[in-house]
């Protein structure tokens, strides 16, 4: 498993779709996954310490999980799927370890609000994780495959070519920065 860590939160100006992006520290790769407005906006919302009034969903989850004695040790997103990424919340209760099937965004929201770490599968990280374009270009290099890997890292560039499309048209500017339209609501 690779630690990560929560690099950004980016919006499309295109469509209602989030992408978190998380970052492998040592290896310097991306790893973008697309989340709905509200998870995205659970993130945010613990990440630069807002307040509210009244708990959210992640914060309920974590108040049921600390109540029934247990504590999450860490998440993982350990799989991907048809281009749908999967993930497991760990939690230690009573000296059993749970294993929590769920959706990569809400197991990202729950473990910014216990600051747990984060994990990917290196299989996952190997499918879908990208590299940022200037130091891709610097190398020059490609490692040597096979002919039968060649064909299997051309199916899942297929596949996940809507990803890199998607990422390619985000706006890369930072979520805090307000832009006009919000100054006017304001």
């Amino acid at each position: 498993m690779i630690k990560v860590q929560i690099d950004s939160i980016r919006v499309s100006l295109m469509s209602q779709l989030r992408v978190v992006v998380l970052k492998d520290p040592v290896s310097g790769r991306f790893l973008p996954i697309f989340i709905g407005p509200c998870e995205a906006e659970a993130i945010a919302v613990k990440l630069q310490g807002m307040h509210v009034e009244r708990p959210l969903t992640h914060d309920l989850l974590k108040s049921v999980i600390a109540e029934l004695g247990g504590e999450v040790q860490y998440i993982v997103v350990n799989d991907l799927r048809q281009d749908t990424f999967y993930a497991q919340i760990i939690v230690e209760q009573a000296g059993e370890t749970h294993v929590i099937d769920s959706r990569p965004s809400d197991a990202i929201a729950l473990s910014v609000r216990l600051d747990v770490p984060i994990y990917v599968e290196e299989s996952v990280m190997d499918r879908a994780g990208i590299m940022p374009d200037e130091e891709i270009e610097e190398s020059g290099a490609k490692p040597a495959e096979t002919p039968a890997a060649e064909k299997a890292e051309d199916e899942d560039e297929d596949r996940l070519s809507i990803f890199e499309d998607f990422v390619e048209s985000l706006d890369l500017d930072d979520l805090d920065t307000p832009d006009e339209d919000d100054e006017e609501k304001s």
